[in-house]
């Protein structure tokens, strides 16, 4: 099977670290063209830089993916500099609260959903509406094991719960444009993101209870499985949620 990439365009979100970063650089190792997209442009042209080292070409875009106005200059600026875009890795995501259930707030609940399930659908939309007019493409979502198993973070576990059923509706809908979608789910991985989980030593003895691996994930340990399904190598996957978690949800 080939997993190759030479030569395609991938769209990389939330990728100035940790996953995002990770990602782009194993897409680029396999032969993509990237294009990079987060808040912080200074993040983005570090990793872009590091990219061009790899001989592939990168842009590096700022833009607040919770909102759809910048969503649609994102895809426009992309189209303008390489004129398709074959793969879309919807990894950018939010947590600023990990408040329970009965204390949340309507502004942590509208930041949350607004960037982890209302941009990425519409920036998958919009990608879409791009790769069917090109004969197909692929998107990856990064969900997260706490969209199947409800822990600590109740507001990010629901939102990555929506990504999840998000996965399935577009992969049965745009199956007839020959475009895939799928997703990642991890568990805890050693990031900036969740830095406030696997530095904290009686949550970190609590997940790794649970996971019988018994330690967390790097970012690095996620590019495999998304490079498989950015691939021809998965030609026959599509609609699935793939968990690299340690064996937490088992």
């Amino acid at each position: 099977m080939d997993f190759s990439l030479k030569d395609k365009v991938a769209l990389i979100t939330g990728a100035s670290r940790g996953i995002g970063e990770s990602t782009a650089m194993g897409l680029a190792q396999a032969g993509a063209d990237i294009a990079i997209a987060s808040r912080k442009l200074p993040d983005l042209e570090k990793v872009g830089e590091e990219i061009k080292k790899l001989g592939r070409k990168c842009l590096p875009v700022q833009a607040h993916l919770g909102k759809v106005e910048e969503i649609n200059q994102l895809v426009k600026r992309v189209l303008e500099e390489f004129g398709r875009i074959d793969i879309l890795v919807n990894n950018a995501a939010t947590n600023p609260t990990m408040a329970q259930a009965i204390d949340v707030d309507e502004r942590a609940w509208d930041s949350i959903m607004n960037l982890n399930l209302k941009g990425l659908f519409f920036l998958s939309q919009a990608v879409a509406r791009v790769m069917r007019e090109k004969g197909g493409g692929k998107i990856i979502n990064v969900s997260s094991a706490a969209g199947t198993t409800p822990d600590i973070l109740p507001l990010y576990s629901i939102s990555k719960a929506g990504v999840n059923m998000a996965t399935k509706v577009m992969a049965q809908q745009w199956a007839q444009y020959n475009i895939r979608v799928n997703a990642v789910a991890p568990g805890l991985t050693k990031t900036r993101f969740s830095e406030a989980l696997w530095k904290n030593p009686d949550i970190l003895k609590m997940a790794m209870f649970k996971t019988p691996m018994k330690r967390p994930a790097e970012p690095e340990e996620m590019v495999g499985t998304i490079i498989y399904l950015a691939s021809d190598a998965s030609s026959y996957v599509t609609g699935q949620i793939i968990g690299i978690d340690g064996g937490l949800t088992i």
